[in-house]
């Protein structure tokens, strides 16, 4: 009897690049002994709903298109509590998911290592009631990913972003925050911060620090303090940039748990999506919680 593969796939991610790979996919999974069902999303959170509605009926689901359609994915396999293997074929315009487990870029490629069906517990994340699957975070820029249009972003790629962002670095905000982990408790005003399980953050790699292992029940966290003036801006900038811990506007640790009370409601991303605005916010790691089927070049 063959297996079943739901295969969900954002028709818009990157430059609709999928549309050139899309039947040779089909064929690497019909070929791998699956019968495909495939949906193509046709608005915000379609990937999730279609995700919960078949999470009990297929053997395995696949998505396509960038971390947002991800994000969906899981979080629509844990709230069924579902632990069938999920396969990812990076199609987004950053990847910073895909990226960090070393996938193949090439989309065909991607579905024949699914195809060979290892795999690797990841750890993902909870925020609050919410799902998700590499970084959550808040502040200076977070919101560029979610309110880019994405036909900017299939123009422009990353240039998309740096427009957006630019327009933020004379308008900086801070918010007073009250962060307690077992590593840390310290009351500041930060301008950004994330907590991720991800070695790539925007494309640039290394800004959640060295020695990131996608599942060993911590995460990186990354707390940045509100600058003083442009030579604190410019030490800032270094730390991140050689992922030095050498300076003291910077706050950056490995934890399991991590709880952020505020004194204003702030806006949060979650994998590049709007996560909502919150005044308390308490994160989880959830410890080798997603089975992918993943060939990785470093895989453990």
């Amino acid at each position: 009897m063959k297996k079943t593969l739901l295969f969900v796939f954002n028709p818009k991610a990157g430059t609709g690049k999928i549309k050139a790979s899309l039947l040779d996919i089909i064929d690497i999974f019909n070929k791998g002994g699956y019968e495909v069902i495939a949906h193509a999303t046709q608005a915000s959170r379609d990937a999730y709903e279609t995700t919960k509605e078949y999470a009990d009926q297929v053997d395995l689901i696949v998505c396509s298109g960038g971390d947002g359609t991800l994000d969906e994915v899981v979080t629509g396999m844990m709230e069924t509590g579902s632990h069938i293997p999920v396969g990812y074929i990076p199609a987004g315009s950053t990847n910073d998911f895909a990226n960090s487990l070393f996938m193949p870029k090439i989309m065909t490629e991607a579905a024949h290592s699914i195809m060979e069906e290892r795999i690797y517990r990841c750890d993902i994340g909870r925020f609050n009631q919410q799902t998700f699957a590499y970084i959550a975070a808040f502040g200076l820029f977070t919101d560029v990913a979610y309110q880019t249009d994405q036909n900017l972003k299939n123009v422009l790629g990353h240039g998309a972003y740096l427009l957006e962002g630019v327009k933020r670095l004379f308008d900086i905000k801070s918010y007073h925050i009250h962060v307690m982990a077992e590593e840390m408790d310290e009351e500041d005003d930060f301008i950004f911060g994330m907590v991720t399980n991800s070695r790539s953050v925007g494309g640039f790699k290394n800004l959640t620090g060295k020695n990131v292992d996608m599942n060993d029940g911590l995460f990186e966290v990354t707390l940045i303090k509100m600058p003083k003036n442009p030579l604190e801006l410019q030490e800032i900038i270094t730390a991140l940039m050689t992922a030095e811990d050498n300076t003291d506007l910077v706050y950056s640790f490995k934890s399991r748990f991590v709880k952020l009370e505020s004194e204003e409601q702030i806006p949060w991303t979650l994998d590049g999506e709007y996560g909502g605005s919150h005044r308390l916010v308490e994160i989880e790691n959830k410890h080798k919680a997603l089975n992918l089927f993943l060939r990785s070049t470093k895989q453990e």
